[in-house]
């Protein structure tokens, strides 16, 4: 392979990185500022707790905030603001796999049916096609009742119902990628299929890649918080924002709502945030 038919992808890869990062806007620095701050919290967030996120006192249920207590407490009187911070980390990591899972998966489908095309192309869409009928929800709950409820089986139970998205919407992506010249000059010179698409093709896709993914990482957080509600999820008494919001929703009728609201606002501005990164990036993405 000569060193110019080389150069020629990862320029425009180079310069592709260089549009997406700066067509966010301010806007979207703020959302990745934002996201960058909730991760770190979740990496450190159980040595920074002042107090045991499980250690419960039932005479101090529902006590506003009080000297250390900042958040007060929560229905079975254990600090929310502890509760918070180590929660954060069950709350990003489960999406973050999620998103991790359906990316690969996906992207595997959508690169290998553009690149095999005919018979290949048609087998996977038509899969693709029925796997659209499962919502992510219903494969959880279905996973619960299989292996029994917990993170994990909800993780990899959601992940499977959002790889059809991401290949689909990659599919388009990487066919347009296909029929561009370079490919077919790295063809002639003998370079491998696996080596054009694994050093050029994806590469070159990966602003797209990024964008969805950050979209998608706000719906997977919403859907597991969801499952971790309805208590299929993380299992109390470990902390987690949506077990959060399951355990202290009777609160908010009662007149103590800080515990189910912090938690509810917590995944609204994490959501948001992504929702938005994504959007500005999707849109940087296909003005390319």
């Amino acid at each position: 392979m000569s060193a110019t038919a080389a150069a020629v992808p990862a320029t425009v890869e180079r310069a592709r990185r260089r549009t997406l990062l700066g067509s966010i806007g301010v806007v979207g620095w703020i959302c990745l500022a934002v996201i960058v701050l909730v991760f770190v919290i979740a990496l450190i967030g159980p040595y920074i707790a002042p107090y045991d996120p499980t250690q419960s006192d039932l005479s101090l249920s529902y006590v506003g905030p009080d000297g250390g207590h900042v958040l007060g407490y929560d229905a079975q009187g254990r600090d929310v603001l502890s509760r918070l911070l180590v929660g954060a980390r069950s709350s990003m990591s489960g999406p973050l796999a999620v998103v991790l899972l359906s990316m690969f998966a996906g992207t595997l489908l959508a690169v290998t049916a553009a690149w095999r095309r005919g018979l290949t192309d048609a087998g996977i869409s038509a899969g693709l096609d029925i796997a659209f009928a499962f919502p992510g929800i219903l494969l959880a709950i279905l996973a619960a009742a299989v292996f029994g409820a917990s993170l994990v089986a909800a993780t990899l139970a959601i992940a499977i119902a959002y790889t059809p998205y991401v290949a689909r919407v990659l599919r388009g992506a990487a066919l347009k990628e296909r029929s561009l010249l370079y490919v077919s000059a790295l063809e002639v010179q003998g370079a491998s299929a696996l080596s054009i698409c694994g050093r050029h093709l994806v590469p070159n896709m990966l602003p797209l890649i990024v964008a969805q993914a950050t979209i998608m990482f706000g719906w997977a957080m919403v859907d597991l918080a969801a499952v971790s509600y309805l208590g299929l999820g993380v299992q109390p008494p470990d902390p987690n924002w949506g077990v959060m919001i399951s355990e202290n929703q009777a609160g908010i009728l009662q007149g103590y709502p800080l515990p189910a609201l912090t938690a509810s606002l917590c995944i609204v501005v994490v959501v948001v945030a992504f929702n938005v990164l994504g959007e500005r990036l999707y849109e940087a993405a296909q003005h390319q």
